[in-house]
Formats: structure tokens, sequence, C-alpha cells
């Protein structure tokens, strides 16, 4: 059996935030590939990767994920935190992608096979007003997409005011904007009436609330999105107040969507087994790899929730396919959140998974099916962005309280 010898990363787009685990085992050319991307602490993930996690598995069995993941889990004392996940994760899914090479076999199929034939993803429609947003649905509509994500502008879109039209304290700080919670409860519920009378009740329809609304207007959204039947609204509550979910399954049957900051089993376990979500969206490498988020999955089998595992801008074709392979063998599965990357960035990753007419394929090759040119990965760093500080949007009340996230 495979010994791991070597773990190290590779960092690499032009913002320098993509950061790609290889597990370099002790058998000429038999290696894995994970990510531990994280947007905003690179540089802390790399670390706990080079100077904590990595010294603790070389020289252990590679093919000994369960264990190897176990041990990891544990070996900090402290554990459940976004950076060490996303650090033990990584690691995790090059175990997998080489205990599939090992078996010459995909790692859906090592979960015990295919589901489905491919993975149905939503898209991200979004625009500055209701017409550029009813024709970015339609065009993602005619793509193939079975769901579409609808957005006003950016995250909190429809809720933003200039600082002019707000009642703000003296010696406020500049603001360009303002968010205000009566102003979304107002307008997003308008949209989706609009797009309901134009397009009609066939296509499916989410929302990301993006955790902008006070808990007690996260409940009334979701009572006044009842008529227009979406597929989901996504985080409409912070992780610190899950428990208003009981509040929003006693009002309405709004589908919930939940998880983009969860890390913590105690955060998602209780959301499931009590069926106050209809959704679970971690993301892999968050949720700690493959390993975790399988059990996650077959957690959702047995109360009726789905997986929509969590992919966006900031993250990378790694755990795209960490994802995939999850999809295409949980029965779980609920949709998969698309992602977009320039041809460059696909050309780093040979393998990677193919974004056709609203669909997401993998191939046949073993592990992951997944590779990185690390030449090319090269190219795609900026070294000057790379190293840079970035801290998550900045969103405010008028009176200046910061909006979360």
């Amino acid at each position: 059996m495979a010994k791991i010898r070597e773990i190290r990363c590779i960092r690499t787009r032009a913002p320098g935030n993509w950061l790609i685990v290889k597990v370099i085992t002790d058998q000429p050319g038999l290696y894995g590939i994970g990510s531990a991307s994280d947007n905003y602490n690179t540089d802390t993930v790399k670390a706990a990767i080079e100077h904590s996690l990595g010294p603790l598995l070389v020289g252990r069995d590679a093919g000994h994920i369960e264990d190897n993941w176990q041990s990891a889990y544990t070996s900090g004392y402290w554990r459940n935190g976004s950076i060490f996940n996303t650090a033990l994760g990584g690691i995790d899914m090059a175990l997998w992608d080489i205990k599939g090479k090992e078996a010459g076999l995909p790692v859906y199929q090592l979960l015990g096979g295919p589901c489905r034939s491919a993975v149905p993803c939503y898209a991200h429609a979004g625009g500055r007003d209701l017409t550029e947003l009813e024709d970015d649905v339609r065009r993602y509509l005619e793509e193939g997409y079975p769901v579409v994500r609808c957005q006003l502008g950016p995250y909190g879109g429809g809720g933003f005011l200039a600082p002019e039209q707000t009642s703000r304290p003296r010696h406020a700080p500049p603001q360009e904007r303002c968010f205000d919670d009566e102003a979304y409860l107002e307008n997003i519920p308008k949209m989706f009436a609009h797009l309901r009378s134009q397009l009609g009740f066939g296509p499916k329809f989410t929302h990301d609330v993006h955790e902008h609304l006070r808990p007690h207007n996260a409940v009334q959204l979701a009572k006044l999105l009842e008529p227009y039947r979406l597929f989901f609204v996504e985080d409409i509550l912070p992780p610190e107040q899950v428990a208003w979910f009981r509040l929003i399954r006693q009002q309405c049957t709004t589908p919930q969507a939940m998880g983009e900051l969860f890390v913590n089993p105690h955060e998602w376990t209780p959301l499931i087994t009590e069926r106050l979500i209809d959704y679970v969206r971690v993301r892999v490498s968050k949720g700690a790899g493959i390993t975790q988020c399988r059990k996650i999955a077959t957690l959702c089998e047995w109360f009726g929730v789905h997986t929509a595992w969590q992919e966006g801008g900031d993250n990378d074709p790694v755990n795209q396919m960490a994802a995939v392979h999850l999809d295409l063998a949980s029965w779980s599965f609920g949709i998969q959140e698309e992602n977009h990357f320039r041809p460059e960035e696909l050309e780093a990753f040979p393998g990677h998974a193919v974004l056709d007419g609203g669909h997401l394929y993998a191939n046949d090759r073993p592990g992951l099916g997944i590779d990185v040119d690390e030449e090319k990965a090269a190219l795609l760093l900026d070294p000057v962005r790379a190293y840079q500080p970035r801290w998550m949007a900045e969103d405010r009340r008028a009176d200046g309280t910061v909006v979360r996230p």
C-alpha cells in the first residue's frame, strides 16, 4: 500500500486565492490533488497544511482515509473551525483521488456508483432592474438550466437605499449605500411577482438572501415568497440564528437551503434531523472533505433533506469536481451550484468537470479525474495581488451597523 511521502501546496489564480493540495506517495507517479482554497485566509490554510497536518500524516498509509481523517480531525484538540476544516478537506480529497487511482476507478464508483447520468445545476441570473434580470433568466433557461437563481444586483440588492434616502446619525461615516430590511421585504416579492407574471410557474427559481436580514424579517420574507413557489430560498438566516428556522417552518412552506458558512456538525445536524431545512449547502472543503460530506449526504437521505453543495465565484475546479463525485453517488442529491471558469483556468486543470446545457459531467478517469498542470497554474498567479489581504464585502445599515455577512 502506498504511503504518504510529501504534502505540499500549489497556489494559483490571479488573486492567489486558489490553494491546491498535492499529496505525493512513495509509489512512482502516484499522487492525488485536493482543494483547500479560502478566499480570505489563504496563507493561514497553507500554513496549517505545511506546518501541522502535513507533518502529522507523512509516512502513513494513503489508503487509510477514514483513520487519517479521524486522526487529523482531533490532532489540534480544538476542532470544527473553518481553517482547519479546509486544510483537512483538501488533504482528504487528495487521498480519495489516490484511492481511486490505485483501484483504477472514479471516486463516484468507490462511493457506490452513479445514481444519475449528470449533475443538474442552478445558474446565477442577475440584473440592475427587473427587465435586465428577466432577460438574464431567459438566457439561462434557453441554455438548459433546470433551476435559476434570481438576484437584483449584488447580494442585498433590492434592499439598498442611497444615504440621502435614509435617516442617518450626525457624523456618520460616508457610505455609498445603506441596507434596509423593509426595502428588501418590499422589492424581492415584487421581483418574483414580475418573473412569474412574465415566465409563468414552469421555471424553477431560487434566491440568495445572503443572511442580510434580521431574523424576524427573515420569517416575514419566507411568508411573503410562499405564493411564488420557489425551488428554495438560500441562506435566509446567519448561522448564529438558525433556531429561527423553527418559526419559519411553522409559518410557511417556502423551501429553505442553508449551510454556506457551516463548518460544525452541530450546525447542520439539528436542521437536518428536525427537518427544518430542505437543502444543505456546505462547501465540500469547508465541511472537511469527501469523508465527512458523504456522511452528511447519508444523514440527509434518512430525513428527506437534499444536498446543494456550495460553489460560488471564489471556488476552484478541484472542489467542484469533488462535489460532482458526491452528487453522482448520493441519492439525496438535490441540485448543484454552478461555477464558471475562464478558459485559461480550465486549461490548468485537465480533466475538469464539463458544464453543458445546465449540467455538469464528470469523466471516467480513475480518482477525481482531474489534475493540475503546475506550469500553467503558475502563469495564472499574480505575484502582487496574491499576497494582498482580502476581506468580505462590508454592507451596513443606515446607522452604521454591519450587516452579516
